[in-house]
């Protein structure tokens, strides 16, 4: 076994860091290995920096991994762990996603400064949030409900919310159950009416292709089941070419090797949405959700589509 100390990238955020120790005890825990075998790099990025714009206006999703990568592709670190739902579906050549740890629950919560539900916000109400299918889909269920920019790490948000800068607020289980925070959580949304993003719940590891010496030790902690719906929800991604300007919902789950896909797509105000379904074995998962992705761009036409481009 190789003894230098395997450095990981990760962004700095607390939520990040916990994604980062879980990927490193997962690690130790496989190979015997004790914790002095890794070390967590911090590297900062784009979407940390800037705070004050959305991130479809600056550049998408590429803003939370570009200097993670650079760093990977440099060999400062030796793997980079992030939010699967953060990453591209193309990634820079010579990179690779090598592994998925388990996914964690992949559902949205509600948290209200005065109320306990999304649907008892009063009329007119602001609700925080930074990601457009968030907003699409709390549009969908109440039209009335004013929508603003919420941008910031989960503390930053949950602070902005004590200070009455919104009513409400949208963020995912998964991050509050890694920070220990689940508790602040006033409703968890039902994925039938609020699906999630694609990879939502998902760590995901990034390594350089052909690394001899990261590849074994990636693929002992690889999750079969997490990999499997990931490829379907990221073919179907791929599919639409989606970035942070482009509301997309889906869910791929998993069971006894077969794989149910669910996607949706809207306009940024709620009022138009399509959704789609495909199912088959697990070994087909990329092309299902490719092909879901192929079917609901004619079902919606390319009107729909310039509606929100």
């Amino acid at each position: 076994m190789q003894t230098d100390v395997v450095r990981i990238g990760t962004r700095g955020s607390a939520l990040a860091l916990a994604q980062a120790a879980e990927a490193r005890a997962r690690l130790m825990a496989a190979h015997g290995l004790p914790e002095e075998a890794f070390e967590i790099v911090v590297i900062r990025t784009s979407g940390d920096r800037i705070q004050d714009r959305p991130l479809s206006a600056v550049g998408g999703k590429g803003l939370f991994t570009r200097e993670i990568e650079e760093a990977l592709l440099d060999g400062h670190i030796d793997l980079a762990v992030h939010s699967s739902k953060d990453m591209p579906t193309i990634l820079p050549e010579g990179l690779e996603i090598s592994a998925f740890l388990e996914r964690e629950d992949v559902r949205d919560v509600f948290i209200g400064r005065s109320v306990g539900r999304l649907e008892d916000l009063p009329q007119g109400a602001r609700l925080g949030t930074s990601s457009l299918r968030r907003q699409a889909l709390a549009l969908r269920l109440r039209p009335d409900l004013q929508v603003g920019m919420f941008r910031g790490n989960v503390q930053t948000r949950l602070k902005k919310l004590e200070d009455g800068v919104a009513e409400g607020t949208l963020l995912a289980l998964a991050g509050l159950r890694r920070l220990r925070l689940e508790h602040v959580a006033s409703e968890i949304l039902d994925p039938a009416i609020f699906p999630p993003a694609l990879g939502q719940g998902a760590i995901c590891i990034e390594s350089r292709v052909g690394d001899r010496r990261v590849r074994p030790l990636v693929e002992a902690i690889h999750h079969g089941e997490s990999g499997a719906a990931l490829a379907c929800e990221r073919a179907f991604l791929a599919v639409l070419d989606g970035s942070c300007r482009t509301p997309i919902a889906g869910l791929a789950r998993v069971e006894e090797g077969r794989i149910a896909f669910y996607g949706m797509i809207l306009t940024p105000d709620g009022r138009q949405a399509h959704e789609i379904t495909g199912e088959g074995g697990v070994e087909e998962a990329a092309r299902i959700g490719a092909e879901a992705g192929r079917r609901i761009r004619e079902k919606a036409g390319s009107g729909f589509f310039r509606t929100w481009e």
